[in-house]
């Protein structure tokens, strides 16, 4: 009786930690992107407010309407950054992949 119980409590183990494991993964496939947007105004951002954190994957977004930037990070084994752009030109607005000229500068040093 008692072998049956550790080894059912061992099996209980090994399924949580197997969780765990999976849970860890699922972070490690988090990716980020920017995009350069058409916004000329508030409703302009309000539209990829609500509508861009329904994009399958997507599990955060930032959108600064002064600068015309979109930043959205998203599981990459649930969608793409070319999905994302698309939808976001669905919309009606251009969308341009935006790199930081900051950081390029400093490689280039």
């Amino acid at each position: 009786m008692r072998t049956k119980i550790f080894a059912l409590g061992a099996l209980l183990l090994m399924s949580a930690l197997s969780a765990n494991a999976e849970t860890f993964d699922k972070k490690k496939k988090k990716e980020t992107v920017t995009y350069l947007v058409s916004m000329t105004c508030e409703n302009c951002q309000q539209r990829i407010e609500s509508n861009i954190p329904f994009e399958k994957g997507v599990t955060d977004l930032k959108v600064d309407l002064p600068n015309k930037l979109v930043t959205i990070e998203y599981r990459s084994d649930k969608t793409t950054a070319d999905k994302l752009k698309a939808a976001i030109k669905e919309m009606g607005f251009t969308v341009v992949p935006f790199k930081n000229i900051k950081k390029e500068t400093k490689e280039q040093k």
